[in-house]
């Protein structure tokens, strides 16, 4: 009988069974950024280890970083405080590291497939939930915790309970302005924020399989909103083609070797799932949150459910409240003040390219604050050779460095009071963008786009 990708990564990264019934893996690569390591540094020196695999280690810096002011010392004592200690530490213990006036530095998410450091057929862990980002490239990824962290730093090997697998099938083609992010908020919308416990998702259909990088990495990216531990697509050429000539990948006829094992470890065609979802591509269009968790939304031409429909009445009647909505009004119209383009979900160079296609020859509205933050110096780099950041300037963006930004409310950019934001990030929860009622809506970075210049929520298929 056929195995999953999952099942072959797994077992060719199996230590041994252990009897609690996980396995000890072994992590081929492990991304460390500054917030979940510093106590799992202070760990190893407690106990005199080492990091016997400083090769397969790499840490940057980008949750706390300021996007605006990188002058050092920050100002934010808390975060000074975090990345002198990641200084600290990778000189210590002789990590690889990029630092911030290093020009690959960046969200971890998006500089490990930039750089070419993610690979098929790893298993990949960092003490962060988007970890997941990197299945795009056929791995089985995965967020830590810190107790996790300072494991993997120690022994290289982490214990883990066995997934099951579910495939969901993207088949058809979607209309013009229904992106990536929509596929995975309508998968999250319709599986729920719990779907995925105890599963891997693996995204197949011929739409995924169409899809180019940048747009496997956004559904990848936010499995961890459905639930699931791991999310991944299947290697296939556009794996192998832009992984090709990535600073760490390998070279010359090691490549050409290493492209034919990466697709050999795709799903068999008879591999048994244990769950098998189908979305119609055709059928979706650009999704906005509404509540206070990434299930929680609509068709930008649907209504607000009402408490009184939902399993979960009480849910839905407080993220009305919290949210300032009544049941059944449009989300289309609804006043936003800030729109944020960024976040390791959305901030490679096609996410600002799409959206500079928006706002080109336009102005954002006078009422809203509007910011792009490149998700590495190099997508910056990237976009400024085309243009794009002066694009988003003469519309009456701030076009940011690189880093997290307002995807967390832990660097100088976050909300104010009870702001709405339009934000291409993955996360609307209650308090995420650094104000305790600062209200987040998540759509494409298209649709923020959209959303910045009308100062509402508005149907980017309207815009051309």
């Amino acid at each position: 009988m056929g195995q999953t990708l999952l099942k072959k990564v797994w077992d060719l990264h199996t230590v041994r069974q252990l009897p609690t019934g996980q396995t000890q893996l072994f992590i081929g690569l492990h991304l460390v950024h500054e917030v979940t390591s510093p106590q799992a540094f202070d760990a190893l020196r407690q106990n005199g280890w080492t990091v016997p695999f400083v090769d397969r280690t790499f840490a940057t810096v980008d949750h706390i970083v300021p996007t605006r002011n990188r002058q050092r010392p920050f100002l934010d004592v808390m975060a000074e405080d975090m990345m002198a200690s990641l200084e600290r530490n990778v000189r210590d213990f002789g990590i690889r590291f990029v630092g911030l006036d290093d020009q690959r530095q960046g969200i971890v998410h998006i500089i490990g497939p930039e750089l070419g450091l993610t690979q098929p057929g790893m298993t990949i862990a960092c003490g962060d939930s988007h970890t997941s980002t990197h299945g795009a490239f056929g791995s089985v990824a995965f967020g830590i915790g810190t107790s996790q962290v300072r494991d993997v730093l120690a022994s290289q090997c982490l214990a883990l309970e066995p997934l099951k697998v579910r495939r969901i099938r993207v088949t058809g083609t979607l209309a013009k302005g229904v992106y990536a992010k929509d596929v995975i908020l309508a998968i999250i919308q319709r599986l729920g924020v719990q779907g995925g416990n105890g599963y891997a998702y693996e995204y197949a259909g011929d739409a995924v399989d169409r899809m180019t990088m940048d747009e496997r990495m956004t559904i990848c990216n936010m499995s961890i909103e459905g639930g699931a531990r791991v999310g991944y697509v299947n290697p296939d050429d556009t794996t192998v083609d832009y992984v090709r000539g990535r600073p760490f990948a390998p070279r010359a006829e090691q490549f050409d070797r290493m492209a034919a094992w990466w697709k050999s470890i795709a799903s068999d065609a008879d591999a048994r799932y244990d769950d098998d979802v189908e979305i119609k591509a055709g059928e979706l269009t650009p999704i906005v949150t509404w509540g206070v968790n990434p299930g929680q939304s609509i068709g930008i031409d649907s209504r607000v459910p009402s408490p009184g429909e939902a399993a979960d009445p009480k849910a839905v009647a407080d993220a009305l409240s919290y949210m300032g909505l009544e049941a059944g009004q449009p989300i289309e119209g609804m006043k936003v003040d800030v729109a944020f383009i960024g976040s390791c979900t959305n901030a490679r160079l096609s996410d600002l390219r799409e959206a500079a296609r928006i706002v080109k020859g336009k102005h954002v509205a006078k009422h809203v604050k509007a910011l792009v933050v490149p998700g590495s110096a190099g997508v910056a780099k990237a976009a400024e050779r085309e243009g794009l950041d002066e694009v988003f300037r003469s519309a009456g963006f701030e076009w940011r460095g690189a880093g997290c930004s307002m995807c967390l409310g832990m660097n100088p950019d976050r909300l104010e009071g009870d702001q709405v934001c339009a934000s291409s990030s993955n996360r609307n929860f209650k308090g995420r963008q650094g104000s305790p009622t600062g209200r987040t809506l998540l759509m494409s970075p298209a649709m923020v786009a959209a959303a910045a210049l009308a100062g509402e929520v508005v149907d980017v298929r309207e815009l051309g």
